[in-house]
Parts: structure tokens; C-alpha cells; sequence
């Protein structure tokens, strides 16, 4: 029930704020975009009864960029990094994404870069356009190194692809556990259950000293770190 009025209230702030969306849009002006995000976000914990734990968050500097990584369990843990996370954060989505009405707008605007998965080249583009935007705009990325949801709650084998771009932009990675959403609505549910998530902030790892070489060492200190969050069934 409690999925299903949230739903609608989406519906309904969707609705009400396409004249914002589209104001902000035509004036390239993606802070109240942002903002409305954030508040819908809070919104939606208060609907569905979502209780946060959160650590660590002190040790996030809010005027640094980053590239946060974080275990992958379910769809809410973008929006629940999104606005814990003190900082204007941008994401590398799959190219449908973009394709929503309103929210595909939306994303666009604040930012947000879209990647073709079908092929390597396409996923080299979008690390180079958001290796640019953090050198030019000094923004953080959010990154689930592992590529996809978990299917069983355990940490899976990360891929590559964020952590060249904390290599290419010289910025260093934040690791980031997250527990609970995968209880609350694992892959394939579309009802969110009420519960508690624990959320951790890691050790900041940087990236001065790695390479292509080397790389293999920077993705097992970084997973390491995210496992050391997690229960035991969850690494």
C-alpha cells in the first residue's frame, strides 16, 4: 500500500513540476532541479516508514570531489546515496534511462551522462565526458562498481569502469556499504517494504600511484573496504 502512495504522490509532483523542469531547463539552471529531487527523496522515506543508520559521514569533505562506490542491492540506493551524499552528485546511466518523460529531462539537465553498454567505445565516451565535467566542474560521480543489482544480496566481481575514471580525473575513490535495501525490495519487486537500512562511509582510498597495471590492487583495497561494511552473508 505504502509503494502505491508513493507512486501516486510521484505522479502528482511530476505533474506539478514539469512548468519548473522546463523553466530550469530552457535556462540551464539545474539547482532547483536538484533540490526538488532531494525533497521527493525525503518525501518518499517519510511514506514508506524507512528508518537510516548512518556512518562515517564526517569523513566526506563536501567541497572535494569524489568517486563514491558502493555494493549495489536495490533500486533505492541511488536515491538514498543521493541525499545523504553532501555534495552535488552525477551518475553514468544507461542510455534508456534518458528516454522517461520529465525524469530523463530532469537528469539531462542536472547533468546526469548516459552510456550505450551494447559496446566498449560507448562506455569509453561517457568515462571521458565525465572525466571532463569533473576536472571542469570539480563534481563528484556516484558509481556501483559491481554494474548491476545484486541477485542474492552478496558483494559480486567489480567491474573497471569507475575506477578508470578515478584514475584518469585524479580524484580518489569514497567506499560506501549499504544494508538492507536488498530486504526491503531486491531485483525484480516493485513493492518497497518498511525496515531500517545501515548506511557506512568508508576511509577515503586515493588513487596518486595506481595505474593500468596496478589497477587490479585499487579495485581489491576498494571492495575490501565496501566488504568490511557488510555482514557476513552480504560479502
Amino acid at each position: 500500500m505504502r509503494t502505491v502512495v508513493l507512486c501516486i504522490v510521484y505522479v502528482i509532483i511530476a505533474i506539478l513540476y514539469i512548468p519548473v523542469i522546463i523553466f530550469c531547463f530552457l535556462l540551464r539552471w539545474p539547482q532547483p532541479v536538484s533540490l526538488i529531487g532531494n525533497g521527493a527523496i525525503r518525501l518518499g522515506l517519510c511514506i514508506l516508514g524507512m528508518r537510516l543508520e548512518v556512518t562515517g559521514l564526517e569523513k566526506i569533505n563536501k567541497r572535494a570531489p569524489y568517486v563514491f562506490m558502493c555494493n549495489h542491492l536495490s533500486a533505492i540506493d541511488g536515491p538514498l546515496l543521493f541525499m545523504l551524499i553532501p555534495q552535488s552528485i552525477r551518475v553514468i546511466l544507461k542510455k534508456e534511462a534518458f528516454r522517461i518523460p520529465v525524469l530523463g529531462q530532469a537528469m539531462k539537465l542536472v547533468g546526469f551522462i548516459p552510456v550505450d553498454r551494447k559496446g566498449l567505445r560507448g562506455g569509453k565516451r561517457s568515462i571521458d565526458q565525465a572525466t571532463d565535467m569533473i576536472k571542469k566542474k570539480e563534481c563528484s560521480f556516484l558509481i556501483f562498481p559491481e554494474g548491476t543489482r545484486s541477485r542474492d544480496g552478496k558483494l559480486q566481481l567489480f567491474k573497471r569502469g569507475g575506477f578508470f575514471l578515478a584514475l584518469h580525473s585524479q580524484v580518489p575513490v569514497a567506499p560506501v556499504s549499504i544494508q538492507g535495501t536488498f530486504e526491503l525490495m531486491p531485483k525484480k519487486s516493485f513493492f518497497i517494504k518498511k525496515g531500517k537500512v545501515r548506511i557506512a562511509f568508508h576511509s577515503i582510498v586515493p588513487v596518486q600511484g595506481f595505474d593500468r597495471e596496478t589497477l587490479p590492487q585499487l579495485v581489491e583495497k576498494v571492495r575490501n573496504a565496501i566488504g568490511s561494511g557488510l555482514k557476513e552473508e552480504g560479502k
